[in-house]
């Protein structure tokens, strides 16, 4: 199967989740939705303790983050 991800262990899942709020950050910055629940940006400002107010300018802080975890380069 083609384009199949399986993600086999809580490590991977939670790689896998910050991905996945990056991805919902830049769907929201262009106007989007990630889901009917809470916003990429909300969950990025509670977690992370991001303070950017929108989308776009939480995008790059975001990031950011990820590089110093060594999730992108």
């Amino acid at each position: 199967m083609d384009g199949l991800i399986v993600c086999s262990g809580p490590e991977e899942v939670r790689r896998y989740r910050l991905l996945a709020l990056r991805a919902g950050l830049k769907l929201e910055s262009a106007g989007l939705k990630m889901s009917r629940g809470m916003s990429a940006l909300k969950i990025v400002r509670s977690e992370f303790g991001i303070k950017a107010r929108t989308s776009a300018k939480a995008l790059p802080e975001y990031e950011q983050y990820l590089r110093s975890i060594g999730m992108i380069s």
